[in-house]
């Protein structure tokens, strides 16, 4: 029996390599990587400044990130089924030192987009890890074990904006990427020691690519559960990006007047999103946590909105529009990849890869409607946006559970 992760089914017991820090390290490997994608967000006006242009203008760069992000799942994501999976992981952290240098020495708006798709399409690497943790943990604590990395996850996420600000604020943009090239060296060699040597199986290895992307697509036709998650992953996402791209404006206008150290700031409250991980994990590893913990936590994303409205009146408003959103889209996501890891261990990088790549395509809408409907109409035109992607999260949600109590009646 293979001992590959993602293509055998998983161990009764949980793997040694669970044992001690490691669980920790993937956390932090995984925070340091997915930081690279949200770099951008607090530094959208120094960048309009340094290009001459508007926030419109350079709405292309967080979102070349994103859908690099969404590219590196679907195009590099299938590999960890096919070759050993931390050669793979290992290979993508190299690359990304040379990546987030290039934009650190972009001198347009174009060299600086082309250099985050890079970034974006490398920093999927932690769409390696999670699959990874997710084959080597015992099935009755998946759900915890993923929680726990996905807190990792979310702390780079938002630790991502705060470093960015303050840095920024401190020295200048380009300083951001010289810092972040520094941190992925640092995960490189965190990564070589750690992760565990594990054989690939003999048959994935002889798949060509193509059949890989082929069997890689396939799965969205073959998992209803997936298709779901996916359309569902994608629209609370974008109202996600929506806020966290719209907010730079907001507290930059007159009506704040603030630099980006503090809206990178922001991000510090969010982190405490975190703590809800362990927690929706615990809840999504009983029979039907899945589902109902993705009610709970897509109608917190939609009440966010709702205070979210009243965003220009004070920063409470704002305070606690963010401790509700990232609780709500913490929750859906570790609720959201509870059930996909369950649907087939032989195809799980597969199935990862068409989940997140949906994820990323709709934060990348996310931030290219949040950018225009600033310009558009301010405040309120965001936050109608990022409610109307929240809603339409939840509706399919709805719609989705009762169509599956109707196939199972």
């Amino acid at each position: 029996m293979s001992t590959t992760p993602g293509l055998s089914s998983p161990p009764a017991a949980a793997h040694p390599s669970l044992r001690g820090h490691f669980i920790g390290f993937m956390a932090l490997a995984c925070g340091v990587s997915v930081a690279n994608i949200y770099y951008a967000q607090p530094l959208l006006e120094q960048f309009a400044r340094q290009f001459h242009t508007t926030v419109a203008g350079v709405a292309a760069v967080p979102s070349a990130t994103q859908i690099g992000y969404a590219a590196g799942l679907l195009l590099l994501g299938p590999l960890g089924d096919r070759h050993a999976r931390h050669r793979v992981i290992l290979l993508m952290a190299a690359l990304l030192v040379p990546a987030l240098l290039g934009a650190a020495l972009a001198r347009s708006v174009l060299l600086l987009a082309a250099a985050s798709f890079a970034i974006g399409m490398l920093s999927s690497i932690a769409q390696q890890i999670i699959p990874l943790v997710a084959a080597l943990a015992a099935p009755q604590s998946r759900g915890k074990a993923i929680g726990l990395v996905m807190s990792g996850l979310l702390v780079g996420i938002l630790g991502g904006r705060v470093l960015a600000g303050a840095i920024a604020s401190a020295f200048d943009w380009q300083a951001v990427f010289v810092f972040a090239a520094t941190a992925n060296a640092g995960m490189w060699l965190l990564l070589w020691r750690v992760l565990p040597r594990l054989p690939v199986d003999p048959a994935a290895a002889r798949q060509s690519y193509a059949a890989l992307l082929g069997s890689t697509l396939r799965q969205f036709a073959l998992h209803r559960e997936l298709r779901l998650a996916g359309l569902t992953g994608g629209l609370f996402f974008a109202s996600f990006s929506v806020f966290w791209v719209g907010l730079t404006p907001l507290l930059q206008s007159p009506a704040y007047g603030y630099g980006p150290a503090v809206v990178g700031a922001f991000g510090v409250l969010g982190i405490m999103g975190a703590a809800v991980a362990p927690v929706s994990g615990r809840y999504s590893d009983r029979p039907g946590g899945p589902r109902r913990v993705l009610l709970v936590a897509l109608s917190v994303t939609l009440l966010a909105w709702a205070v979210f409205a009243a965003g220009t009146h004070g920063l409470w408003w704002l305070v606690a529009g963010v401790l509700l959103l990232d609780a709500g889209v913490q929750g859906s996501q570790i609720a959201n990849q509870t059930r996909i890891y369950a649907l087939d261990a032989a195809a799980r990088s597969r199935i990862n890869a068409v989940y997140m790549t949906l994820y990323f395509i709709g934060g990348s809408a996310g931030s290219f409607v949040a950018s225009h409907a600033w310009t558009a109409g301010g405040w309120p035109a965001v936050t109608a946006a990022g409610a109307a992607f929240a809603l339409a999260a939840l509706l399919l949600h709805a719609a989705g559970g009762r169509g599956a109590g109707a196939t199972a009646a």
